[in-house]
């Protein structure tokens, strides 16, 4: 389907909170079933990877955080970074790039609202008008990684428009 379509690129987008794993044990089972769909999938010649959100950042009751078994345990697996969420997730982003930025091959480009702000678009922002420093992680992305693809992202825009023409005079702004 994905050749069919065009695509390159194959990212798990999503596990729903009911089967997310809630040991190390868990994660490390989901990192080999990742595993193994890298393996069918990259054998089609398409780029293969996880796209987090900030649930694999909370430690889980051993102390271990899900993003480094996921990425330790998939080794092979490339990695769709969405730094705001990463930061939603208590994590430093620029520290994630600094350690994991070769895995790195496509990121979201998306911004949070200061601090009871945008409560309408659940605290979200457009690019470049939030408190993320968008100038400091494009550097960062662009030294560090292979991230070939930066998707201007908002989870809840109310205005889709405002949103994509932000996201171009911020993106052109570097």
């Amino acid at each position: 389907l994905a050749q069919t379509l065009g695509a390159t690129a194959v990212y798990v987008p999503w596990i729903a909170p009911e089967a997310r794993p809630t040991d190390a044990a868990g994660w490390e089972a989901l990192a080999d079933r990742l595993a193994a769909c890298h393996a069918r999938i990259t054998a089609h010649g398409l780029t293969f990877g996880w796209h987090n959100h900030d649930f694999e950042f909370f430690a889980l009751p051993d102390g271990q955080i899900p993003m480094e078994i996921l990425l330790t345990r998939a080794p092979m697996m490339d990695w769709e970074a969405d730094l705001a969420w990463i930061i939603r997730g208590k994590a430093d982003p620029l520290d994630w790039i600094a350690r994991h930025g070769q895995r790195i091959t496509a990121a979201h480009f998306k911004d949070i609202a200061p601090m009871g702000e945008k409560a309408d678009e659940d605290g979200w922002a457009d690019p470049g008008t939030g408190i993320v420093d968008w100038r400091a992680l494009h550097a960062a992305l662009a030294a560090q990684t292979r991230c070939a693809v930066l998707v201007a992202e908002h989870d809840n825009p109310s205005d889709f428009n405002r949103f994509a023409a932000q996201a171009v005079a911020t993106y052109r702004s570097f």
